[in-house]
């Protein structure tokens, strides 16, 4: 293990790391298996013990580079969402025709991933017994009795808005409505966040894609034209909101603190999607009841900075701003990333202001294009980053 060198709180992870080899050999498998269900231990053997051993190094990395919160790495999913999903009473998972589409490295032709992305509704969904409260319980049997530990889940509001726009899920055997599918979707979560609290749970994270999809400049956006109603599709954007502040305030009456991770895509270092923070901040930014947000502000595609000042009347909420870039292998222009810094500070307090990656290393299996040795360089570049601009 590498001697930690900068110690500081205002450096954090979304969440996801690099995967080690002999794992990633049973996601490949499962990968092209639909007779087989979450979370597939009783069909490969060796699968839970070769998970359980990489998830209790990958603690001890964290711990040894005295990260202010420790997940397992997310070594438990294949995809940052669906596991969650599968996990789930009442769903099906299968191999789909196609995966999702993402853009290429020219920007301009598509990526597809994997294709085991197929979701069947077979039954009411429950959240009870939940294969994550184990992971969660793993964690937290392998961590210090002191650490701060997350749980990483999709956001109701992106499972939500994911499976109600499939033909087969409203309409199908089970769901003849989309009331009916978002109430039990909603409950089930509340099961799931009674158990987690139950297990010993203090912090959950709801990761999230769809915001952008209600931005105007947001090309690749069925939402978005000179074609759309715009009170309609601001409409939308309310029930995505409204599901997900019910479930936080369920969260907060569990004491717990709930975060949300907004992410653009990152699958094998591509991304998905377009929109800036500006179009979407009187919405997803001031409207949504979170303790802390992480953004993803890497790149062009989220706008310039002023964004933040959505928060100009939530003093208390926490603020992790993406500059960094778990897509390349390269470092940072430390110069840069401090002025940028500086400038969301205008707009943030800098002590509920913190820095991170825009995303996880690997929100899906295979991860992103760079090496372990270079993921943890790039992760210690943050750390010295933000010693060096908070001093702390």
């Amino acid at each position: 293990m590498t001697e930690i060198k900068t110690k500081t709180k205002r450096f954090l992870t979304v969440g996801s790391l690099l995967r080690p080899q002999d794992l990633l050999n049973y996601k490949t498998e499962i990968e092209n298996r639909d007779d087989i269900q979450y979370p597939f231990y009783n069909d490969f053997e060796g699968y839970k013990e070769t998970e359980t051993n990489a998830v209790k190094d990958v603690i001890a990395e964290q711990v040894n580079r005295d990260f202010p919160e420790i997940t397992d790495g997310e070594f438990s999913k294949s995809l940052w969402h669906l596991d969650f999903v599968w996990g789930l009473n009442g769903v099906r998972r299968y191999i789909a025709d196609n995966g999702y589409f993402f853009l290429d490295h020219d920007d301009h032709n598509h990526f597809e991933t994997r294709k085991d992305i197929g979701i069947e509704i077979t039954d009411h969904l429950h959240g009870h017994h939940h294969a994550f409260i184990d992971h969660f319980v793993r964690l937290k049997e392998n961590a210090p009795v002191d650490a701060h530990l997350k749980q990483c889940i999709p956001s109701p509001s992106h499972i939500y808005g994911e499976l109600s726009m499939k033909d087969d899920i409203i309409g199908g055997k089970v769901y003849t409505s989309e009331t009916e599918f978002k109430q039990d979707l909603i409950q089930a979560y509340k099961d799931f966040l009674d158990e987690f609290v139950a297990a010993g749970g203090k912090i959950i994270q709801f990761d999230d894609c769809l915001w952008e999809l209600f931005a105007d400049d947001n090309p690749n956006s069925p939402f978005s034209g000179k074609e759309i109603n715009r009170e309609e599709i601001l409409n939308s954007a309310q029930i995505f909101i409204d599901i997900n502040n019910e479930v936080i305030a369920y969260g907060h009456d569990l004491g717990l603190k709930v975060y949300t991770h907004n992410c653009r895509g990152n699958y094998s270092s591509r991304n998905m999607g377009a929109g800036s923070y500006s179009q979407i901040a009187d919405l997803f930014l001031e409207k949504q009841n979170y303790d802390r947000f992480y953004l993803e502000w890497d790149d062009e595609r989220a706008g310039d900075l002023s964004a933040l000042s959505a928060f100009k009347n939530k003093p208390e909420v926490e603020v992790v701003v993406g500059l960094l870039s778990s897509k390349k292998n390269t470092l940072e222009d430390e110069e840069k990333i401090k002025a940028q810094l500086e400038e969301a500070s205008k707009y943030i307090p800098k002590d509920k202001l913190y820095l991170s990656h825009q995303c996880g290393f690997a929100s899906c299996d295979g991860g992103n294009e760079l090496t372990v040795a270079e993921q943890w360089a790039k992760i210690e570049q943050g750390q010295k980053i933000a010693f060096d601009f908070w001093q702390e």
